[in-house]
C-alpha cells in the first residue's frame, strides 16, 4: 500500500469511528467550497434546521437554510446586480409567516417569499448590520456603516418607508472620549433589538457599550464591556449581537482580546452568569440562545481560518458544528455573518 492510499484510509477510518459516535453522521465526499457538518450529537443539539447568509463564493452570494447534516434545504441566489451590496452585515431573518427578511448593506431591505420573490423593499444607503420585523409590523434597522455623527444610527419605520422612529448617538455621546473616535464609520452600530418594555436595546460597537433607550430615546441603562474585563478603550471589545433574555439577562458576542468571547450577564448586576471560550476562535459575531438551552455561535476558527457556525451546551460542549470547505476566511470577518436555528418543536 503506498503513501496515498494509507493516508485515504486512516482518514476514512477516523470519519467512520466519529460517525459511530456521533448520530447524524454520513461518509460522503466534500468538495472545495461546499457546506457540510462534521459534528452532530442528535440527542443534544436544538435539531431543526439553520438558515444564514453564505458568502463563500463571492461570485455568487446566497442564502441557505440547511438540516442538521447540513444538506441544503432551501437556497436563494442573491441577483447579479445586487451582489455587491453583501458586507458589512448582510442580515438573514426568517419571519412568523415563513417569508424571509434580509438586509443589504448600502442598498436596502428586502422580504422575500419562498419561491424567491420581493414581496416588500424600503432602499436606504444608510443601512447595515441588522434589521428586525416588529410585532407592530414594523422593520427596525442599523447604520453603521461608515456613519458619521450626523447620521441617525437606528430607524423604525412603517409599512410604506415613512420614518416614525429614530435614534441619534450623537444626542448622547458627543463628548469624551466617544468624540474623536473613527472606527469604519462613528459608532459603527450594528444591532438593534426592540425589549418587551417597548424600550430599544442597542449596539455601538465603537463605544464597546450596550445601551437601553426609552421611546424619547434617553439612555435608561448601559454597560461599558471594557471595565468588564478591564479592556483598554477605545479598543474595546466590539461588542455583537446583544440579545435580552426573558429573565433579563443579556448575552453578548465580544472580540478582541476579551477572555471570553461569548458573556451572559445579569442585567441587576451587570456580572457575568456563564462565559464560554474557544481556543482559535475569533471574530464571533453572532450568538444565539436555543431553546434547549444551548448556543448558537458564528465565527472564524484559526489557524485553518474556517468560517464556522456550531452550539454548545450550557456544559460548553460542542453538539453540533457547520463548515466551508477549503475556504479560508484570512483576515476577514469571515464567509458567515449571523444565524439563525428554526427548532423543531
Amino acid at each position: 500500500m503506498n503513501r496515498k492510499s494509507r493516508v485515504w484510509l486512516l482518514g476514512s477510518l477516523a470519519i467512520l469511528i466519529v460517525c459511530l459516535v456521533v448520530d447524524g453522521c454520513a461518509i460522503t465526499e466534500v468538495g472545495p467550497g461546499e457546506i457540510y457538518v462534521d459534528i452532530y450529537d442528535s440527542t443534544k443539539a436544538c435539531n431543526g434546521t439553520t438558515i444564514f447568509a453564505d458568502l463563500s463564493n463571492q461570485t455568487r452570494p446566497r442564502i441557505i437554510e440547511v438540516d442538521m447534516q447540513g444538506t441544503i434545504v432551501w437556497e436563494y441566489l442573491v441577483p447579479q446586480d445586487l451582489k455587491q451590496y453583501t458586507n458589512p452585515g448582510f442580515d438573514v431573518e426568517v419571519l412568523a409567516n415563513n417569508n424571509v427578511l434580509f438586509v443589504l448593506p448600502g442598498k436596502g431591505i428586502y422580504q422575500i417569499d419562498r419561491a424567491g420573490k420581493v414581496v416588500w423593499s424600503h432602499m436606504d444607503t444608510k443601512v447595515s448590520h441588522d434589521a428586525d420585523r416588529l410585532v407592530n409590523g414594523n422593520p427596525i434597522y442599523v447604520y453603521g456603516k461608515n456613519d458619521t455623527v450626523n447620521d441617525a444610527q437606528v430607524k423604525e419605520i412603517n409599512a410604506q418607508g415613512g420614518l416614525v422612529w429614530s435614534w441619534y448617538a450623537k444626542d448622547h455621546y458627543y463628548v469624551e472620549p466617544y468624540i474623536a473616535i473613527e472606527n469604519q464609520g462613528w459608532a459603527h452600530t450594528n444591532a438593534v433589538t426592540r425589549m418587551s418594555n417597548g424600550n430599544t436595546l442597542i449596539s455601538p460597537r465603537n463605544f464597546s457599550l450596550t445601551v437601553e433607550v426609552d421611546t424619547a430615546g434617553q439612555v435608561v441603562w448601559s454597560i461599558d464591556w471594557t471595565t468588564l474585563y478591564g479592556g483598554t478603550f477605545p479598543v474595546g471589545y466590539d461588542p455583537h449581537e446583544p440579545e435580552i433574555h426573558s429573565n433579563d439577562h443579556l448575552l453578548v458576542c465580544l472580540q478582541h482580546d476579551t477572555p471570553y468571547q461569548v458573556v451572559e450577564i445579569d442585567r441587576a448586576t451587570n456580572q457575568p452568569v456563564w462565559e464560554y471560550y474557544r481556543e482559535g476562535l475569533r471574530t464571533s459575531r453572532d450568538c444565539d440562545r436555543l431553546p434547549n438551552g444551548n448556543t448558537l455561535i458564528v465565527g472564524v476558527l484559526e489557524p485553518a481560518q474556517d468560517s464556522v457556525i456550531f452550539e454548545v451546551t450550557p456544559e460548553k460542549e460542542i453538539v453540533w458544528q457547520l463548515k466551508v470547505k477549503d475556504v479560508p476566511a484570512t483576515k476577514r470577518p469571515g464567509w458567515f455573518y449571523k444565524a439563525q436555528r428554526i427548532c423543531q418543536q
